[in-house]
């Protein structure tokens, strides 16, 4: 049985009703959370400059307007 609870003031408290008796005894598994790290950079991908050699890409917006063009002719 999964039972969502928060954890104050060195309580867990359930979020919602228990259907057990009073003094059993349970576990209780913590997720570990991720340490914080810093966001990655769109560099770091590995798709990052595939298309720097596309002469008809050099610039991006120029290109994708014209794809919208073409596709609503």
């Amino acid at each position: 049985m999964t039972i969502p609870a928060r954890y104050e003031n060195g309580v867990f408290k359930p979020l919602q009703d228990v259907p057990i008796k009073e003094g059993t005894l349970v576990e209780v598994h913590v997720p570990v959370e991720a340490p914080a790290s810093r966001p990655r950079s769109i560099g770091d991908s590995p798709f990052a400059g595939m298309w720097k050699d596309r002469e008809d890409m050099a610039d991006s917006v120029a290109y994708i307007d014209r794809l919208r063009r073409e596709l609503h002719r």
